[in-house]
This record gives structure tokens, C-alpha cells and sequence, in this order.
């Protein structure tokens, strides 16, 4: 390694130049990603929800849709407005009360029902569907979604998976480089408290900013990114590849000690140094990366291989491109030398020691509460709860339950040979079900005697393909309840009575697969990840105990960061339940195997118990202490700054999960070496000294 880092000095300026060039196509790839709003599009494509969304848009032309609701407008104006939707680009069909006076039909024959279902005379409110001939999350659908809205201005409020998807869209693009700005300023305010330049600082997180460029400017393998990846790739590598540079950064301080007049050789031995360790603790935040590939509600695979791929582009950025920025700039970061301004923690690694059993005794006692919240944390699925309350899709569905009763809109597509007969029976059942406001089809419309031939094909091509009947059930039950997922499981056991292929889609049946899916995915995840740790750590420290101990450790971390939303009841989206776990354990299990190896070394050297855990905790708490710092300011930032919920709680539980996982390393790890040592010495390599 020492030749390789040789090398690296000795190429420092075109390394620097081609690192600067890069940035180039990278921007302009990145810049050009497609990004996906849409979470519900991750679920798997060969579940009935998401089969039956492409029959929607191969059979009728027609892939996503929005209820509008109108207030206060008159019938004359309200047919205007909806001719002027109807000739927006993409939009199939505006289907409305008047809409059903065109079927040339006598108003009288049809049920009150449907009248009242598009209409409110008390409140003086309407509503009408659009119907896209473009899929939800379409850039086309979303295009078409903001051309109504600056055509109607705030006469009509949208509801319906794309408005939302839209509105998540505008706030993502709003703030996503708020995001970075914030977390770039509160960690350069960390480190510049913390290390001893106020110049290595600014290095540190250009370096990162161009290893960060070059990830996304990768994304493009994939062809697009959610747009929660979009949002926290940058703030997470930040977070998670920081300690690299400042690893680098101690130990070229140290062999600039030892060769205070070279200082291309002192980097050369810094790099060797820095690659063989930084590699080793790399390799456990892949692996809490990698373990989310496995889930297969698929937003983890991209997540997860975005943030393994900027872990391994950052340790590549840190002993390549740092080291060619320090060397040309070491003068000028020479002058702007300082003392750090937090102090020696050297005490508390005797004050541990000395007084161990009390920590095992808060442990045991803190762990109690800790695995019950945990157990009992509620989590949400709703994407419309994770959004601003001002946003218009938020205030559409409230509109919707308020003035209508309406909350989500199901669809069954069932055989166009099912016979008129047994539609009717199978809407009037589903009609009669709990919650259900109303079912319309086209037999429900037209009824049993009147011919379908004297409906006009523009109308009937709506609800009937000629392979497919369409279906439309309106619920007053709001999205990913407990009440709609009954209401759900009710409907496609009526549907599969009369037609066995038949299939119930919409935004409740994908939330309901999704609430199913994420509950397995939640368990694989955790699984994977500690058995890929463990596995890393068993080889890296070359033990059968340790593993079993640091892993725990920060675990038992995990269990109190995901526990504590359930005393201050908060519900966390089920997204952060999942993805917590897999990253604190990643990102942060390095702080225990920085602490072991250095208590391995001393008690490898003849150090006793006691002045090894003590010499170990001394001396690796302030750069663990640093790390976890730097870990909570890059995340604290965004996650109370961001007005989506999805992003916000994910960066609150990442940032307390560092600073939780920093007290169980400096308290409770310790506290587990000076019980555990004899065990550890056992069961380990490396630990006992050589005898001559």
C-alpha cells in the first residue's frame, strides 16, 4: 500500500485536474436522472395491484386519475371549466354529473346515488374525475396535473395519487439543495470546533462534495432515483464518509511528527495507512447498504445501491483527491492551525472503568422501556400524511371527506363476459359493504333494460374494453386505515366469488400490499444486516465473541433510537422503520471496532484489564466522539428543516441514532470489556501476548 500511496503523491496534480474534469459529465448526467416521486410504483410488478395497473393503460387507454372537487361555481361555468380541462394534453376524458346528461339518457333513470355522489347542494360543492391516458407518475400526467392547476388557479383542488405525487415533486425540487446547504454549513461548524485548522474543514467537504457528484452522476445505471434517494444520498455520504478524511487527516499529522520536512513522504504513509483502515470499517457501512437490496419493496434496492456506491467513491475520493488538495494547500493550512476547542475527554475513560457495574445497571434498566417502545412504536403508510397540510392535494382530500364523505377510490376489473346479471349483483354486494359511499359500473348506470347499443362508444369504452368491465367504488375510508384494509380484503373476496380473475387496484390495495410487503422486507433487512456485520466483524477481529458484543451494542442503541417515538407518541413512516436499523448499525458500528482494536493492541501488549478498556476508551473517544458529531449535524439540519415527513424523520432518527450509538460505545461498551474480558480473551486471536 505504501507504494500505491507513493504513487498517488506523486501524480497529486493531474489526479486533482481529472477529479475536476469529471465533475463535468458527471453534473450533466445527474442533472439529467430521471427521479421517480412515485413510492408506490417500488412494489413488485407481478402483485394484482400493480398487474392491474398496466391492464388500466393497455385495455382503456387509461393510467392515472384525479378527483376534483369545485366550490361555489355555477353549472354553466363548471361545463366551461371542465371542456378547458378536457383539451389539456394527456387528458382522456372529464367525467362529471353533466358528463352523464351527454349519454342522451332521461336524467330520471339514473339513481339518486350518482347524483348525489357528484353533487352537494348544501354546500354548493361538485366534483368530477380526469382521467389521463398516461400512467400516475408519468412525467406527462405530472405536467398535465400543473397545467389544470395554474389554469384553475383555486377554483378546483385535486386529489388522487399523481396531484400527490406532484406536490411531493414541487417540495423535493424546492428543497432538496436546502438540504445539502444545511448539512454542509452545520457539520463545517462542527469541524471547525473540532479539528485543529480552519482550513481542513473546507477540504474535507470539498472532496466530499466531488465524490458526492461523481455517485450521482453514476445514478444513471439505473436510469432513474427515487426521489427520497434524490433527497438523502448526498446528506447520508456526507454523514457516513467523513470519517475517512478525518482519519486521513490524523495520520498524516502524526508521520508529519516523524518526518517534519517531508511532507509528500508523511502522505505517502498516511494513504498506506488510511486505505488499509478506512477499508476495513468501510466495508460494514456497505454492508448495512447492501442488506436494503434485499428488500423487495424495491425502493430499498435503489437506496441501497446508491449509498454503497458513494461509500466506495468516497473512500476513493479520500485517499486520492484529499491528499492531493492537503499536500498543494499544506501551507496555507499550516497558518490556519488552531487548538481544538473541545477538551480532553481522557477522564472519562477512568470514570468508566472505575465505575462499570453502574453502567450495566443503567443498561439493563434503560433496555426495558427501550425493546417495549420499540415493540410498540406506530408506524404510518399514508403519503398524503407525510406532506404539508397547505399543499392542494392535502386540502382536496380533505374536501373530499368533508363536503363528500369521500376519503379513497378503488377500481375492479373483472372479465367483460361477466354477464349483466352478475354485475349488478356483484356491484349492489359491494355497494351494501361498510364504508362504501358508492359502486358504479355501466350496468349500475344504465340498469338491465336498457341495450348497451344505445350508449355512444365515446361513454362506454369508459367502463367497458370489450375484454375488461371497470368498476368504480368510492370509500369514506381514508387511505392505509385499518378500516379501508378491511374494506379491501371484503371487496376482493365478493369480486373473486363472480370472477376469479378479477382484480381490485387502487391507492388503498397498493397501500395494503405495501403495509404487507414492508412488514416482511422490515424483518429480512434486519436479519441481513446483522448477520453481514456479524460476519465482518468475525473476520476482521478475528473472534466468535466480540461480534456477539459490539453488534448488541448497537443494537440495544437501535432498539432506544426506535423506541423512543412511542413515549413521545410519534408515528413514524414505515419507510424510517425500515431503513434505521440497517444504517445505524452500518454507520456506526465502526465506533466499537475503532474502541476493540485499540483495546485488543494494548492487551495484546501486556496492558491488564482495566488499563486496557481504559487506554482504549481514552483514546479513541474524541475521534468517536467527533465522527458521531459530525454524523448528527449533517442529518439534525434536514431532518427538522425538511416539510416533508418521510425525509424529516428519517435524518431526526439518524441523527439521534448517532449520538445514542456514541453514549453506548463510550459507557456501556467498556463497561461490557471489563465483564466480558476473560470470555474475549478466549475466544479471540490476538489478544494474548506473545510468550518469548
Amino acid at each position: 500500500m505504501l507504494k500505491l500511496g507513493k504513487k498517488i503523491v506523486k501524480l497529486r496534480i493531474p489526479i486533482l485536474i481529472l477529479s475536476f474534469l469529471l465533475l463535468i459529465p458527471c453534473g450533466i448526467i445527474y442533472v439529467n436522472t430521471r427521479i421517480n416521486y412515485d413510492i408506490l410504483s417500488y412494489l413488485p410488478s407481478d402483485i394484482d395491484t400493480m398487474k392491474g395497473q398496466e391492464i388500466l393503460v393497455d385495455e382503456f387507454g387509461t393510467g392515472a386519475f384525479a378527483v376534483c372537487v369545485v366550490e361555489d361555481m355555477g353549472r354553466n361555468d363548471l361545463a366551461k371549466l371542465e371542456k378547458k380541462i378536457s383539451e389539456v394534453a394527456h387528458v382522456k376524458r372529464v367525467i362529471g354529473y353533466d358528463s352523464l346528461e351527454n349519454l342522451s339518457l332521461p336524467m330520471e333513470i339514473l339513481p339518486d346515488s350518482i347524483k348525489e355522489a357528484f353533487n352537494n347542494e348544501e354546500k354548493n360543492s361538485t366534483l368530477f374525475m380526469v382521467l389521463f391516458d398516461t400512467s400516475t407518475s408519468a412525467d406527462e400526467t405530472l405536467d398535465s396535473i400543473e397545467k389544470i392547476r395554474k389554469m384553475t388557479k383555486n377554483q378546483c383542488y385535486m386529489s388522487g395519487m399523481s396531484s400527490v405525487v406532484d406536490d411531493i415533486k414541487k417540495v423535493c425540487n424546492t428543497e432538496a439543495v436546502e438540504y445539502v446547504i444545511l448539512a454542509v454549513v452545520l457539520t463545517a461548524i462542527v469541524l471547525t470546533l473540532t479539528m485543529d485548522s480552519f482550513l481542513v474543514p473546507v477540504f474535507f467537504l470539498l472532496s466530499i462534495g466531488m465524490a458526492i457528484v461523481y455517485n450521482l452522476g453514476t445514478n444513471f445505471i439505473s436510469g432513474e432515483i427515487s426521489f427520497i434517494t434524490k433527497a438523502l444520498a448526498a446528506v447520508l455520504q456526507l454523514a457516513v464518509t467523513l470519517d475517512y478524511s478525518i482519519f486521513l487527516w490524523h495520520s498524516y499529522q502524526e508521520y508529519r511528527e516523524k518526518y517534519p520536512d517531508l511532507k509528500e513522504r508523511a502522505m505517502a504513509h498516511a494513504i498506506s495507512n488510511t486505505i488499509v483502515s478506512v477499508i476495513g470499517s468501510s466495508i460494514t457501512t456497505v454492508a448495512g447498504f447492501v442488506a436494503m437490496c434485499f428488500m423487495t419493496f424495491t425502493l430499498g434496492l435503489d437506496l441501497g445501491i446508491v449509498m454503497a456506491k458513494g461509500v466506495i467513491i468516497g473512500v476513493i475520493g479520500c485517499v486520492t483527491i484529499l491528499p492531493s488538495i492537503i499536500l498543494i494547500f499544506d501551507k496555507a493550512i499550516q497558518k490556519t492551525k488552531h487548538k481544538p476547542i473541545i477538551p480532553d475527554l481522557g477522564r472519562i475513560g477512568r470514570f468508566v472503568t472505575n465505575k462499570y457495574i453502574i453502567f450495566i445497571v443503567l443498561f439493563a434498566i434503560i433496555m426495558v422501556p427501550a425493546v417495549y417502545g420499540y415493540n410498540h412504536t406506530s408506524v404510518y403508510y399514508d403519503l398524503v400524511g407525510t406532506l404539508p397540510k397547505d399543499l392542494n392535494s392535502v386540502i382536496a382530500n380533505s374536501k373530499l371527506a368533508g363536503d363528500f364523505d369521500m376519503g379513497v377510490t378503488h377500481m375492479v376489473l373483472a372479465d367483460s363476459s361477466l354477464s349483466s346479471k352478475d354485475t349488478s349483483n356483484m356491484i349492489k354486494e359491494i355497494d351494501d359493504l361498510n364504508g362504501v359511499k358508492i359502486a358504479v359500473g355501466l350496468d349500475s348506470i344504465i340498469g338491465p333494460a336498457i341495450p348497451k347499443e344505445v350508449i355512444p362508444d365515446t361513454y362506454k369504452e369508459i367502463l367497458d374494453s370489450g375484454k375488461y368491465k371497470l368498476i368504480l367504488v368510492s370509500s369514506e375510508y381514508k387511505n392505509a386505515t385499518d378500516e379501508v384494509n378491511n374494506q379491501v380484503e371484503q371487496i376482493e373476496t365478493i369480486i373473486k366469488r363472480y370472477d376469479e380473475k378479477a382484480m381490485l387496484i387502487g391507492e388503498a390495495p397498493c397501500t395494503r400490499d405495501l403495509i404487507k410487503i414492508t412488514d416482511k422486507d422490515f424483518k429480512t433487512v434486519s436479519t441481513v444486516s446483522i448477520v453481514l456485520v456479524f460476519i465482518i466483524i468475525l473476520l476482521v477481529l478475528r473472534s466468535i465473541s466480540l461480534p456477539v458484543i459490539l453488534v448488541a451494542v448497537i443494537e440495544a442503541g437501535i432498539f432506544i433510537n426506535m423506541g423512543i417515538p412511542y413515549f413521545t407518541d410519534t408515528t413514524i413512516p414505515f419507510i424510517a422503520s425500515i431503513v434505521i436499523g440497517t444504517i445505524q448499525l452500518g454507520a456506526t458500528v465502526d465506533y466499537a471496532i475503532l474502541m476493540t482494536n485499540k483495546y485488543k493492541k494494548l492487551r495484546y501488549n501486556g496492558a491488564t484489564k482495566r488499563e486496557a478498556v481504559t487506554g482504549a476508551l481514552t483514546s479513541s473517544l474524541q475521534s468517536v466522539l467527533v465522527s458521531a458529531l459530525s454524523f448528527f449535524a449533517a442529518t439534525f439540519g434536514v431532518g427538522m428543516y425538511s416539510s416533508i415527513d418521510m425525509i424529516s424523520s428519517i435524518c431526526i432518527l439518524l441523527a439521534r441514532g448517532a449520538i445514542i450509538s456514541f453514549l453506548m460505545v463510550a459507557f456501556v461498551l467498556p463497561a461490557l470489556f471489563m465483564i466480558c474480558d476473560k470470555l474475549i480473551i478466549n475466544t479471540s486471536l490476538g489478544f494474548k501476548p506473545e510468550k518469548n
